[in-house]
């Protein structure tokens, strides 16, 4: 199973008698699975339904979900609303009582407002509802679909990337290991060149302390502590990376422990070219932790 990313779009479209909709789902990344509904007036009574079909689906993501009905081609029948023409023919009544008047017009009666009322007015048939409502929740679930193998493409990608940074971390992890500079030989030359030029040229320097000193100083710069746990991340990283799980979580605090040990490297760097290494590794680590932010 690939890697999934957060980042995702899907559009379905469905058809219920004269029912048309369409679903838009879109998804971003975030710190845990947040979904914001935009319903129809009358569809909250599956809202629930719905949020409980998109986390068997997905683990993490803000999204953003938008169910657009359209009834145009529904027959709209009407029926006349019997309490309100009672009340006008009431009135009429009244009126008619204490001046003459001409009857008025019965289409003249049903064009008042609240005496004719249109099929969004009427009440639904229930069966009619719940099949509409199964009907949504169906395509919906197919929209939810749709945006996991959206998200699982990009993941892909993502996770091609991810393997590439994963690898030229651990090619300047190589680096630093094989670094001259980082020699208790090399350490020991460096420090007897640098006391020569601060005595002179005509003093003379006891080997004992010279060793004495650059055994201390290679005690404080060494970095195979910080070696064997870098290597040990970047298998870790490749373990998760090729687990097919939500493993944005464990990257993110993975590139923590990377970051770390970059840092301890770039400190205990006596040489120019190991400190180079050592930038170079934080930059690459930098690259990796902005990557998984997207990583699900």
């Amino acid at each position: 199973m690939p890697l999934n990313s957060m980042t995702g779009f899907a559009r379905v479209e469905g058809i219920h008698g004269a029912v048309r909709w369409h679903w838009e789902l879109r998804s971003v990344n975030g710190k845990g699975l947040d979904a914001r509904l935009r319903l129809p007036p009358g569809m909250d009574g599956i809202e629930q339904r719905l949020r409980t079909e998109l986390a068997r689906h997905l683990k993490r993501g803000n999204c953003q979900i938008n169910l657009v009905l359209d009834r145009s081609e529904m027959a709209a029948p009407l029926r006349v609303n019997r309490a309100a023409l009672a009340v006008v023919m009431e009135a009429i009544g009244d009126i008619q009582k204490v001046m003459e008047v001409m009857p008025p017009r019965p289409e003249g009666i049903l064009a008042l407002k609240g005496v004719l009322e249109n099929a969004e007015d009427a009440v639904e048939d229930e069966d009619a509802r719940t099949a509409l409502e199964e009907a949504l929740v169906s395509s919906f679930t197919e929209g939810v679909k749709a945006l996991a193998s959206a998200r699982a493409e990009e993941g892909a990608k993502l996770e091609t990337v991810l393997t590439g940074h994963v690898n030229e971390i651990e090619r300047l992890t190589r680096n630093a290991e094989d670094c001259p500079a980082a020699a208790p030989s090399a350490l020991q030359a460096r420090l007897k060149e640098q006391l020569q030029e601060m005595l002179g040229d005509g003093a003379a320097i006891a080997e004992d302390r010279v060793a004495q000193e650059a055994a201390l100083l290679a005690t404080r710069a060494d970095i195979r502590e910080e070696i064997d746990r870098l290597k040990a991340h970047v298998e870790q990283a490749r373990e998760l990376l090729s687990s097919g799980e939500a493993v944005g979580r464990r990257l993110d605090f993975l590139t923590q422990e990377f970051n770390r040990e970059a840092n301890t490297l770039c400190s205990k760097a006596a040489d120019v070219i190991l400190t180079r290494i050592g930038l170079d590794l934080k930059a690459v680590i930098d690259q990796f932790r902005e990557q998984i932010q997207n990583v699900e």
